[in-house]
Parts: C-alpha cells; structure tokens; sequence
C-alpha cells in the first residue's frame, strides 16, 4: 500500500501523462503475468525479425538526417551496421541459442570449450553456427574467458529462463545512449528476452527521434507489454530513477550520469554519501559508461599490406561515428625504436587526411575538442581528425585519464630492450594510466606471435579489460553479439570506471571475464567498416536480409556484393 502511495505521488510530480501511463500499464501486466517461457520467447523474435526488417530503411534515413550523412555518402552505411544489422544479427543469435535450449537444455556452442594452466575456462563464442560467419567474417574468431573456478558443468547460467511463472518481472528503467541506435535497441532486448524483465526506455535526447521506428520494430514486444518507449530531458529521467515502481536501472552513458544517479546530483552530497557509503539509489544497477580505448602496437617487421591495414584498421576505428564511440581508439601506444613507427603513423594520418571531415552532431563536441586538442578548430560544426603525436602521459593527463568522446587521439612512445619488454611495459601502461576497463586492442607481428604466444595470452590475461582484440578493432566484439559485452568485472558504485555488468551473451555464459577476439593482420574481402570499401551500404543491406532470413540465396548475394562493388 505504502509504495501504491509513493507510485502515485512520485506520477504527479512528473506531470508527464506519456510516463505516467507507461508505467500504469507495465505495473497492470505484472499483475496478470502467467510466466515467460523459452518458446514464447522465440516467438516474439521471429516477430521482431520481420518488424525490424519493414522499419530499417527509415531508422536509417533518420539516422543519416540527423547526423548531416549525405545519401549518397558511402558513410550511410555506418548506420546500417550499427542500427537495424547490428539488432537484427543480436536476434538471430539469440534465436540460435534459445531453439538449442528448446531441443537439449542448454545452448550449441560453436567449439569446444579448453581449460588454461590457470583453470580458466576460454569458450568459443564466434564464428556462430547457423548464419554462415566463418564464410562473411573467414579468419575471425572469439572465446569468452570465464573468471576462474568456474566449473564444467555450470558454463551456464539459465537462472533467467526458467523463471516461476508466478513470479512478477523486474521492471527495468534503460536509459538509452544517444550516439549508436543499436546501442538502446540491443539493451532491452537483452534485458526483456534474456533476462526476463519488463522495460521502459527513456530514450536520450541526442536520438529520440528513433521512437517511431523504435516502436514499430518491437511492436511484437509492445503488444505483450513487456517494453514502453519514451522521451524527455533530465529531469524526467532524475524522476525515473527515483520512482517506486523501477526495479532496476540500465544505463550506457558517463561516469557523471551514472555517480549523479546513484550518490546524488549535488556535489556535496554525492561526496558525502560515497565517503558513508550511503548511495541515494536503492535499487540495483547496471551500467556501460565508456573508455579512454587503447591501441597497442607490437614493434617488429611489418610488410607494406600489413602496416597499410594495420593504419585504416586504427584510422577507421578513430573515424567510425564522427568518433562519439565509447570504443573509439583514443590511445596509440608504439615502441619508441620500431623502425618502422614513423612510416605506420604517417600512414595512419594519410587516411584521416583524405576521409571527409563529419558533422559534430554530439552535444558540446567542439568545446571537448578545444580542450583536448589544444587548438582552436576552423570549423566548429565539422571538426578535423586530429593525431597527436609523443604525447606525455605527465604533460597532457587528459589524453589519458578523460574520455574526449571527439576525434582526437594521441599516440604515446615507450622506451624498451626488446619486443617483449615492449608488450609487457605497454600492458602495465594501459592497466595503470589509462582510464576504463571497456575494450583495447593489440597489433602483433606474426613471427611475434608464433614464437611467443604463451606470453601473449599471459598479457592479454593480465589486461584489465572486459574485450580485447587481436588485430582487430574491439567494436566487432560488440558487434557481434555472441561475444558479451561489458567492462571488466571488479566495478562497484563508488568505482565504477567502465561499468557494471555485461549484456548480448547470447549464450547465457557464466561469469564471464573478457572476451578475445583474434585474427590475422590482414583480411579479405576488405572489412566493410574500413573507410576505402567500395561498396558498403550494399553489403549492410545483404546482412540485413540474411541476418532476418539466413538462406543460401541471401549469402550468396551478400558474398558477391563483398568481393564485387
């Protein structure tokens, strides 16, 4: 009765009739809620898959309005991939794994799971079966590492699937990020099919102009009122956040957000609570709150492809998104003898200079750019790619220790004897004076790799980071949806760094500590995220129609726009 009262009070406080009712009828449902079953889960992404293939073309063009992307820019393509593609693929992989649960008990992984000298358990995640992957993405695989002591017969969690049917949902308050529409989408879909919850996303400012195309792609979840949609600024969400009837909290956003929710708004306040430990949030949260992103370079001998994709692989990784990427590449760590560090990093800014410049749609992207490049830029609207060269960690703190979420990156030497000392120096650096523990990346020369790659795995062992990537740029561990996604475990409220919790994990791992995608230094076809693809809005659009219906003639048409423009 008491929290009836308190529910109603903390309604009228709002005075938003949308919010109002969006909580009245999440609240009803739980009331006459008969249970949520694998089957009926599976169900409702079929039905997801075909309402988010009527709604993608127009979640793109608003996307692309919004972010100034011209239609014939071959950046449209961008958010094709990281809207409707990136959605669609989290829904097949889940309609894998739940149809494998259905038929045995648990999911299909795509190997063998192998036990390390450290009894850490190293799953394969990725190529997953059943959308053709080791053909689209051929060299490319992943393992998620389990933190240690996990047995081999509890791999999985399914706590969530196998929820009392009388049980009430959680009902989960998601604030949506602003820069990636994938980001809010694939968000409540993990928390309402895996988890087992009820949502209302308050959308962010910067994107709710996607609410349309939002609610027509999960109308299917809409209509069995597990999910609402709605907008407004901060003072709606601070209301959100206190309201009775919120279970839980899922945030992607800042460190600041996420300290303002939990301790307080007020300054004085928020110290002194974290000083009592006496958080003003009494519900429990989840969070992904970004990364100053890390590139390490291993020195060695490199041929010309080699460092050629090596540098659009980092210049696209800083470009992606007009850079407002949480996993945007922020540091480049190189060897300060690598004798072939000069000709790799003009590389690197020869492929910014010629990418056209992006409009800097994020709030206050000018200002952050100023202050971290140190320069006055001549376009305030269209701000330049910039690389800083030598940085020291002592001079420019900010580089390293503050997320710019604009397009400056900096590039920082260390002194060492020799390849290994490098790496090992390198990790040391990235653990201890880099800020986040969300994703970094290793560049390694081949022969590096073959004759030290017990030292290789003992130092991605020791990154304090929730997704590495070997080679490759730790979007696609985000990307892919099989792998999870998350900052390294180890976070809590009063340090919460790159966040609480993971979400995807389509295979309802247990415990997961990071994820490690590995491949060669080179691919082919070239990657369609790299800026010089000749077609990649076309191959977007082939991913899309296999991801929603995987059929030969769908990849054999996305095989040809990948190999052919």
């Amino acid at each position: 009765m008491e929290k009836a009262i308190l529910h109603q009070q903390a309604v009228s406080t709002m005075n938003l009739p949308e919010i109002d009712q969006a909580l009245k009828e999440l609240t009803e449902a739980n009331r006459i809620s008969d249970g949520f079953s694998v089957e009926q889960r599976i169900r409702l992404i079929e039905l997801c898959l075909q309402s988010l293939s009527e709604a993608a073309v127009e979640w793109v063009d608003l996307c692309c309005h919004a972010k100034q992307i011209p239609r014939d820019s071959p950046v449209r393509a961008e958010e094709v991939l990281a809207g409707p593609v990136s959605v669609a693929r989290y829904l097949q992989v889940l309609l894998i794994s739940l149809q494998a649960i259905q038929r045995s008990g648990k999911p299909r992984l795509p190997g063998t799971p192998v036990q390390s000298m450290e009894k850490q358990w190293r799953v394969p995640v990725f190529p997953t079966k059943g959308i053709d992957d080791a053909i689209v993405f051929s060299g490319l695989k992943a393992e998620a590492w389990l933190k240690p002591g996990v047995e081999s017969e509890s791999l999985f969690n399914l706590d969530h699937l196998e929820r009392d049917s009388t049980a009430p949902f959680p009902l989960t308050l998601v604030l949506g990020a602003g820069n990636v529409s994938a980001i809010p989408a694939t968000d409540i879909l993990t928390k309402i099919l895996q988890d087992g919850e009820r949502v209302l996303l308050k959308m962010n400012p910067v994107n709710e102009y996607l609410k349309p195309v939002f609610e027509q792609s999960f109308q299917p979840l809409i209509e069995a009122d597990l999910l609402r949609i709605v907008c407004g600024n901060v003072e709606e969400s601070a209301a959100l956040v206190e309201h009775p009837a919120i279970d839980r909290i899922h945030i992607t956003g800042s460190t600041q957000t996420h300290d303002a929710i939990v301790w307080g708004g007020d300054p004085v306040e928020r110290e002194s609570r974290k000083q009592s430990n006496q958080p003003k949030l009494d519900v429990p949260i989840t969070s992904e709150l970004g990364n100053v992103s890390p590139w390490i370079v291993v020195p060695g001998e490199y041929s010309e492809k080699q460092l050629q994709f090596q540098a659009e692989n980092i210049a696209a990784s800083i470009m992606n998104n007009a850079s407002f990427n949480c996993l945007a590449t922020k540091v480049i760590i190189t060897a300060a003898n690598w004798r072939q560090r000069e000709q790799f990093l003009s590389m690197i800014e020869q492929f910014l200079a010629k990418s056209p410049r992006r409009f800097a749609y994020y709030p206050g992207a000018a200002e952050r750019w100023e202050r971290f490049a140190n320069d006055v830029p001549d376009d305030k609207e269209y701000l330049p790619w910039r690389l800083i060269r030598d940085a020291n960690p002592q001079k420019v703190p900010c580089l390293f220790q503050e997320e710019s979420f604009v397009c400056v990156c900096a590039e920082t030497a260390i002194d060492s004897i020799s390849d290994t000392n490098f790496l090992e120096q390198a990790v040391n650096f990235v653990n201890d004076q880099v800020w986040g523990t969300l994703c970094a990346t290793i560049t390694v020369p081949d022969p590096f790799r073959k004759t030290e790659q017990e030292f290789l795995e003992d130092c991605v062992s020791r990154m304090h980071y929730g997704a590495i990537g070997i080679n490759h740029w730790p979007a696609l561990n985000y990307a892919f949806m099989s792998t999870p996604w998350g900052g390294a475990p180890g976070a809590d409220l009063k340090s919460v760094t790159s966040g609480i919790g993971n979400v995807h994990n389509t295979y309802f791992l247990r415990d997961v500590s990071k994820t490690v995608l590995f491949g060669p230094l080179t691919l082919f076809p070239k990657p369609v995220w790299f800026p010089s693809h000749p077609n990649p809005e076309s191959v977007g659009w082939g991913l899309l129609k296999h991801y929603s219906h995987p059929s030969v003639g769908n990849l054999i048409r996305l095989g040809l726009s990948l190999v052919f423009k």
